[in-house]
């Protein structure tokens, strides 16, 4: 601190990278529990403050973060008892927050994808591409069943929806070993053309135009059709 200036010298660089996930990753808590109780607070015309001091804060006491008090309020365990048990406010208000909580955080399904190329110019030929796609898509699971489109020859691309992005991420690594395994016991081969990873919805929407686009030049036209005698 420069005391004569009245500066505080606060440098990100300075910091670890674990320290700056760990700092980043309690104020995005911070910020959703501000916004569940700040949401509470207008609809029932209360302070802010009084919210905090009733909810808020005897949550931080008492689970380290209100966020996992939160994630706590929502959980399908029913080992996990309730967190909103020992607070002093009325049971409708608890309600209230519950139903605002599994809204607010709720988590969100995310798309997981994966380019590979796979080819075999054996005997078996696309037989043997379709056993490997077919041992890739039975690693999905009833929850996170995996689907597999073609672009163009070879490239294919793989697909999985998860609520877990990481479980997403491993199940398909598991699906392109499964995939390579069989691929190349039958004289074939598979490149990773883009690694396992959540895709935003402007690369979903750029994915889908390219295959239409390839699918439209790939449509016969007038004139290619053979002329008949």
């Amino acid at each position: 601190m420069d005391k004569e200036k009245g500066y505080i010298d606060l440098s990100k660089r300075r910091v670890s990278p674990e320290d700056v996930a760990a700092c980043e990753d309690r104020f995005n808590k911070a910020k959703a529990v501000h916004g569940v109780l700040r949401h509470v607070a207008e609809r029932r015309k209360f302070y802010l403050e009084d919210l905090y001091e009733k909810i808020g804060w005897p949550l931080y006491k008492k689970y380290g973060h209100a966020f996992d008090a939160f994630k706590l309020a929502i959980s399908d365990d029913k080992n996990a008892g309730d967190p909103f048990e020992d607070l002093e406010i009325p049971a409708d208000l608890k309600e209230e927050l519950r139903t605002y909580i599994l809204r607010r955080l709720a988590p969100q399904p995310v798309k997981i994808r994966s380019d590979i190329e796979v080819s075999c110019f054996t005997y078996e030929g696309i037989d043997a591409i379709r056993e490997a796609l077919s041992a890739g898509i039975a690693v999905g699971t009833e929850n996170s069943s995996i689907k597999i489109k073609l672009i163009a020859p070879p490239i294919y691309v793989l697909s999985t929806t998860t609520l877990d992005k990481e479980a997403g991420i491993a199940l398909l690594g598991s699906s392109i070993d499964a995939i390579r395994a069989i691929i190349t016991s039958k004289g074939g081969k598979m490149d990773v053309k883009m690694a396992p990873k959540a895709v935003s919805v402007k690369e979903e929407t750029e994915l889908q135009a390219m295959m239409d686009r390839l699918a439209l030049e790939n449509e016969e036209v007038d004139g290619d059709a053979p002329e008949e005698d």
